[in-house]
């Protein structure tokens, strides 16, 4: 079966919201929201709560976000001690008050140099964990396709420095910068990707559009090489997709079960609590 993540959602990707999901049979990976690397160097007062890693801390990815290679590299220090399945860099989120301090896909639009050490430096921390740990973590990125004006060769020469410098993982939400939900995105940009590195076996997990089985079927036609599905407003919308298409793929029906709405959202309030 492929394998389903939850997306990383500002303000929402917390253990409260975890519980919620993992009522209903839980996914695969949680990522969890994003995580400001020199907030969290410097001890801010929410990381603390960022860093909760319940109810499943076995399948936590921990997503940084910053603007500068050197804290991205120690936050990576911090949250490896959490353990978990890995570290994402968040290299996707097109947000103007994230990309315009340099966050998020703003490292798809500068010098690849530059977004080579960020990435160089996260993962030599998780090399020297598990050289002095033996527990590995795998590293991966977020990202879009770029900017409005970007090219299949800009975009391939991204992911290209993002492979041949240790990221084990991909996760595409295949839009541009300014590119809103009316459309579908362009899920043939996943099979490219998932094509391109089939050889190196680096996973490429598909990201947005998918709401229901349906949706999910078809970016998979459209995107048949794409190692997993990743969800994040539809999770939002109702905990329970998971488990729709764990019994759709499983060949069962996907219709939604019944739910008890007021007491899910009691649970959750107490949960945040």
């Amino acid at each position: 079966m492929i394998p389903l993540i939850c997306a990383p959602m500002a303000t929402l990707s917390h253990e409260a919201f975890r519980r919620a999901v993992e009522r209903f049979g839980g996914c695969d990976e949680y990522v969890t929201e994003m995580i400001n690397a020199p907030s969290l160097v410097n001890g801010g007062p929410f990381e603390a709560y960022y860093l909760l890693n319940g109810p499943v801390p076995e399948k936590i990815v921990w997503q940084l976000t910053g603007s500068k290679a050197e804290p991205l590299a120690e936050a990576a220090q911090i949250v490896a001690q959490k353990g978990g399945k890995g570290v994402d860099i968040n290299m996707g989120c097109s947000a103007p008050q994230i990309y315009k301090t340099g966050a998020g896909i703003a490292w798809m639009l500068k010098p690849l140099a530059e977004t080579q050490e960020a990435v160089r430096g996260v993962k030599a921390v998780l090399e020297e964990h598990e050289r002095q740990t033996g527990v590995k973590l795998r590293l991966s990125v977020k990202c879009r396709l770029g900017a409005e004006d970007f090219t299949e060769r800009t975009f391939f020469a991204f992911s290209d420095m993002l492979v041949e410098n240790g990221v084990e993982q991909i996760a595409l939400h295949p839009r541009s910068i300014k590119e809103k939900y009316r459309f579908l995105p362009k899920y043939d940009y996943v099979e490219k990707l998932a094509l391109r590195y089939a050889d190196c076996h680096i996973p490429v997990i598909l990201n947005g559009g998918i709401q229901d089985a349906q949706s999910a079927e078809r970016a998979l036609h459209a995107a048949p090489h794409a190692a997993g599905l990743m969800i994040a407003r539809a999770a939002a919308q109702k905990p329970w997709i998971f488990d729709e298409l764990k019994r759709h793929f499983a060949g069962g029906k996907a219709e939604p079960r019944r739910v008890d709405c007021e007491q899910l959202a009691l649970d959750f309030i107490a949960d945040v609590e």
